[in-house]
């Protein structure tokens, strides 16, 4: 019985064989309990600045095209930017001009307006026709009347004029005022532009810069790989008159203008140079900026940007092109290439990259312009 009630105070105070195991179980389970609290938490601690997952290169390559292909458009709306800012600028220059011409020519008028009234007050306080009926000689009344109706006449137009101009000075202020208006919208479009595509390379370049330089050559080839087949493809489909593309290419080399060949000359010249957005040479370029100064050594001005080129330029069929052509790419018409010739187009790629000749049909194709 001491034995049981031996036990009995074991089991309850935990000093016996069976009460320590039980404790010890206890103490273990809390181990445990802490341990695997442990395995939830530690991980996020021991990971607090993970390495990113590996990621294939296939999904790396959709991104930063894509990236890129976002910051393409954004450069596209800044040069469009820019150059409405130039106008503006431009209009602002004119307007300034034209009131300043006005202004002289008022001046002018408050002169005359001056020298008038100066010189009816030395003649005395009667008005002219006071003065006349107390002319004695019919004849010098009769002269006297038509040169007052001059003098009217005259003062009548120096009032008219003074009023026509300062008009012309308010017309020029409030336009003016306007084109400030719009050349301030103009400015905080392109601030947002260069922002959104700073935003995007700045993105796409931290994405390249995590791979290392093997992975890099395999991305570039990739791009390379890509762009052949889509080539390949765009030789096989035919135009929509149903003439194979080789046909066309073949047949269209020999149609090139002298300007049009000036103009593919000076692009394939720039051939290695680096792209950079929003250039226009000497040293670097973006699309349009390749195109607009390739037509410019072509003897032809044309728009700056590649929506712009396809918006306002002459469109011709895919199967009439000829080198010197303009091929726009994409839906939002923002990238631009020169067509060369034997189905190839020179073009400013990408940030990244640099002036290289490509398949004319690398990318989808939106439509062909010809600058002249």
């Amino acid at each position: 019985m001491r034995r049981n009630g031996q036990g009995g105070r074991d089991g309850r105070n935990g000093y016996g064989g069976r009460g320590g195991g039980g404790r010890l179980i206890a103490s273990t389970a809390l181990i445990c309990v802490t341990a695997v609290a442990g395995a939830v938490v530690l991980p996020s601690t021991a990971y607090a600045d993970p390495q990113p997952p590996r990621r294939s290169l296939e999904d790396v390559h959709k991104e930063v095209e894509t990236l890129y292909r976002q910051a393409e458009s954004a450069t596209d709306a800044y040069n469009a930017a820019n150059e409405e800012q130039r106008l503006q600028e431009k209009s602002i220059a004119e307007i300034a001009r034209q009131a300043a011409a006005a202004q002289e020519r008022m001046n002018r008028l408050k002169d005359q307006a001056g020298a008038l009234a100066r010189a009816q007050y030395r003649e005395g306080t009667l008005p002219p026709q006071a003065r006349l009926l107390l002319t004695a000689s019919p004849r010098n009344f009769l002269d006297g009347l038509a040169l007052t109706h001059k003098g009217e006449a005259a003062t009548q137009g120096l009032i008219a004029q003074v009023a026509t101009t300062q008009k012309a000075l308010d017309g020029y202020a409030k336009a003016a005022g306007e084109r400030w208006k719009t050349l301030d919208g103009e400015r905080k479009k392109k601030e947002t532009a260069k922002k959104e595509i700073e935003d995007k390379l700045a993105a796409a370049e931290q994405l390249e810069s995590r791979l290392e330089e093997k992975e890099k050559e395999r991305l570039r080839q990739l791009e390379e790989d890509r762009a052949r087949q889509e080539q390949q493809k765009w030789l096989a489909s035919g135009t929509a008159q149903g003439v194979p593309v080789e046909q066309v290419l073949k047949d269209s080399g020999a149609t090139a203008t002298d300007a049009g060949k000036r103009a593919v000359s000076f692009a394939a010249a720039q051939m290695g140079k680096d792209y950079v957005w929003g250039a226009e040479g000497p040293d670097t370029f973006d699309c349009s900026g390749l195109t607009l100064r390739a037509w410019e050594a072509g003897g032809r001005a044309i728009p700056r940007t590649s929506q712009e080129q396809w918006r306002l330029l002459p469109k011709v069929d895919v199967k009439d092109m000829r080198p010197g052509d303009l091929i726009v790419y994409y839906a939002d018409a923002s990238h631009v290439g020169m067509y060369v010739g034997d189905g190839r187009i020179v073009h400013a790629p990408r940030p990244g990259r640099q002036v290289t000749m490509a398949g004319a049909g690398s990318m989808p194709i939106l439509g062909v312009v010809r600058p002249g």
